[in-house]
């Protein structure tokens, strides 16, 4: 019976504070219709409204951002909205900056938009933003004011007045502390860079806190990468001086270098472990070995390969990395997650880039079983393709306990790049240019175009590439080329008009398989000086070609490699030409760390083109090695030689040795050295059997330096032969004056 009366009670309260609502009243709108706030409010006539009902109108009005200020009142079954509209935003000016290209950056990031409510709260945030796009050009005291012009029917004009200031310029970078590291190889990791006279085009010169804060990542996954798993950078302090520049600084602790002790599973008791029992081979491998993430993610790659082999759901693993003075104990946790799954997948703040760019990289998709492992690796894919500055996820709860929606949130950012490069040396001057886009009308596609020039060729080319092609995680490239060679010291002169289309992916794990077909016509002029021999090879020719390379790569990281191995076979074959020939191509690089600032490589080489029919192979096409695999050797200038003029060979193997030497001269020097040995041979005339083919072993051994000297990047080489053909041209002294810009 009391419960009967409590029911009774709340019954009567609950009418009390409801009013049954027959018409809507709108009053103080201008811009907007009574029907669009109807919408808006989600008001519903014909029904009873609460106070909690009348909230909800409220709030749903104010999300809007079109109303300053909104009251609601019921009265007599009439429900009254009193509102206050936000001016009209007519036009948005930037005053102070003259490139209409950052003008347009600038209103792309912006909260206020034209045609939109003038909110004021937002300025602050408008403005900070402004900032912060200046600080990415160095300008970091940016002054910034906002102001209103008051137009009629409630519209205004919201004008910035920006006085950018100098740009702070980077004079020098210094790395102190326990580092344990030398600068150069330290300079050669972070995006920050000196100010040098030669650099007046690239941007990472100028003070920037993004670049110092992605400098600072970087040197810590570094390190870690090396085995200092408690590195610490501990600060980067920049003080600016009266011109405007700074001296960068960061202080690191290294630590102590780890090795890897042991690495062992923890199976959760649901899962078969048998599934597992693999893993004890690549166990076997990484342990004994210095610690590095770049290990660890191999480990993870080939649990989740397993995973996915046996068609195991909701399955996940976690890393639990014990430390004692011993080393670190990697131990992999795989257990069964919770049984949730990906509802709804929103992708923001792309206003550049198409969203299937970023589903592309995602490893899961709507309806399939959440996992925070792939969620994780989804954004480190992202993040990778280098168009984005910033990605970041949110997770949320579905319409359902057992379901998430997951919003992820890009930021774009400019993903244009001139770069320009010089050199001058002892064997003549050179020059590039290069104009690159990353994300080519936002579809992700890296277009990039490229002049370059030295003593003997000229070459330009259009190269498009789209390294996801079909959302399947395979690349697709294709390209136009024309190749001007003059060529005395080898009797000819040739132009090249190419074009070609190829892919590459990732056959099984770390094995890469790359096909490609391209059309080549080559127009060949022969020297009156050339034997008769060569006279005869003069003409144009058309190749249409077929090639393709297996690659296998296990090197603990593609840009300065420490250790592991890259090992690659290729061949190229005609499918249409004028004078058939095969190239066979064989290349296999190891690479080994003996301490943190000795790092050893060895490198073997081997290519070879022969006719498969009765013509010759073409002098173009014939094999030439550049000095940079035989080192002591003038380029172009050994091997076979044909009246004077050196004809390159049939066949070509080199072999070196290579490896820095740490701590030899102080690093206020900025000098790095090293020691080389290169062995190699170039030989075969198939053209003539009367020509000595040249097959001798050609031999050097020498130092190499490297000086970032006061006027731009220098490289000498000093080496001796040790074997040789009487016929080759040697030097002893090689230099080179050049950078990029």
């Amino acid at each position: 019976m009391k419960k009967l009366i409590f029911i009774f009670l709340l019954f009567i309260y609950s009418n009390a504070f409801s009013e049954m609502v027959n018409n809507l009243e709108v009053v103080g709108n201008k811009r907007i219709s009574s029907e669009t706030i109807k919408v808006y409010g989600e008001i519903d006539l014909k029904k009873n409204y609460t106070e909690e009902d009348v909230n909800d109108v409220l709030k749903n009005l104010y999300s809007t951002n079109f109303f300053e200020n909104v009251e609601v009142n019921i009265n007599n079954n009439i429900i009254k909205i009193i509102v206050k509209e936000y001016p009209l935003i007519y036009s948005i000016k930037i005053n102070g900056e003259k490139t209409n290209k950052i003008k347009d950056a600038i209103l792309e990031r912006l909260t206020s938009k034209e045609k939109e409510s003038f909110i004021k709260n937002n300025l602050a945030k408008d403005i900070n933003t402004i900032k912060n796009i200046y600080k990415t050009m160095g300008f970091n005291f940016t002054e910034v004011d906002a102001k209103t012009e008051d137009l009629s029917e409630n519209r205004l004009n919201l004008v910035f007045y920006l006085d950018k200031g100098e740009k702070t310029k980077i004079s020098k970078i210094n790395f102190i502390g326990d580092k344990k590291i030398k600068d150069r190889r330290l300079r050669d990791i972070i995006v920050s860079q000196e100010d040098k006279f030669w650099k007046f085009i690239t941007k990472n010169t100028n003070l920037n806190n993004n670049n110092v804060e992605l400098d600072k990542r970087l040197l810590k996954n570094y390190y870690k990468s090396l085995g200092y798993y408690d590195v610490q950078v501990i600060s980067s302090n920049a003080e600016i001086n009266e011109n405007n520049e700074t001296v960068l600084t960061f202080n690191i602790n290294a630590g102590t270098r780890y090795k890897i002790k042991k690495i062992s599973t923890n199976v959760d008791k649901v899962i078969d472990k048998k599934i597992f029992i693999p893993l004890n081979k690549e166990f076997t491998k990484y342990a004994g070995k210095y610690y590095s993430p770049f290990s660890v993610k191999k480990l993870l790659d080939q649990v989740d390969l397993l995973i996915a082999n046996n068609d195991l759901q909701f399955i996940e693993h976690s890393v639990n990395e014990i430390i004692d003075p011993d080393g670190i104990e990697i131990k992999i946790n795989i257990y069964e997650g919770s049984k949730v799954l990906v509802e709804r997948i929103n992708v923001k703040g792309n206003t550049i880039t198409n969203e299937a760019v970023v589903r592309g990289e995602l490893l899961l998709d709507e309806g399939d079983p959440f996992s925070s492992l792939k969620l994780d690796q989804s954004i480190a894919k992202i993040k990778a393709r280098d168009i984005f500055g910033t990605v970041t996820k949110t997770i949320n709860q579905g319409s359902s306990n057992n379901t998430k929606i997951i919003d992820i949130e890009v930021e774009e950012k400019p993903t244009g790049e001139i770069s320009a490069g010089a050199g001058v040396g002892t064997n003549g001057g050179s020059f590039a240019f290069s104009i690159s886009e990353n994300n080519w009308l936002g579809r992700g596609l890296k277009v990039e175009t490229f002049a370059e020039i030295d003593e003997e060729t000229f070459k330009g080319a259009l190269q498009v590439r789209d390294p996801n092609y079909g959302f399947k995680g395979n690349e697709l490239k294709y390209h136009v080329s024309s190749t001007s060679n003059d060529k005395p010291d080898s009797g000819y002169k040739n132009r090249i008009l190419s074009t070609g289309i190829g892919t590459k992916f990732e056959q099984y794990k770390d094995i890469y398989l790359s096909p490609g077909i391209s059309l080549n016509h080559d127009d060949l002029e022969v020297q009156s000086t050339a034997s008769k021999q060569l006279k005869k090879q003069a003409g144009t020719f058309t190749d249409l070609a077929f090639d393709y390379a297996i690659q296998k790569d296990n090197r603990d990281r593609k840009f300065m490699p420490t250790d592991g191995s890259i090992v690659q076979f290729g061949q190229l074959m005609p499918v249409y030409a004028d004078s058939l020939y095969i190239r066979n191509t064989f290349a296999y690089n190891a690479y080994n760390t003996f301490s943190p600032d000795l790092i050893g490589a060895f490198k073997f080489y081997a290519t070879s083109v022969n006719s498969i029919d009765s013509d010759d192979v073409r002098l173009s096409k014939r094999i030439y090695l550049p000095s940079k695999r035989l080192r002591g050797f003038e380029a172009g200038k050994f091997g076979p030689k044909d009246s004077g003029d050196y004809v390159g060979g049939n066949y070509a193997t080199t072999l070196s040795f290579e490896t820095n030497l740490p701590n030899l001269l102080p690093e206020s020097t900025r000098t790095d050295i090293g020691l080389f040995l290169d062995i190699g041979n170039l030989w075969g005339v198939d053209y003539d059997s009367s020509i000595d083919d040249s097959n001798v072993i050609r031999s050097s051994v020498g130092v190499n330096t490297n000086w970032l000297s006061p006027i731009g990047p220098m490289s000498f080489v000093l080496s001796q032969n040790l074997s040789k053909a009487s016929t080759d041209l040697t030097e002893s002294f090689n230099f080179r004056l050049g950078t990029t810009f």
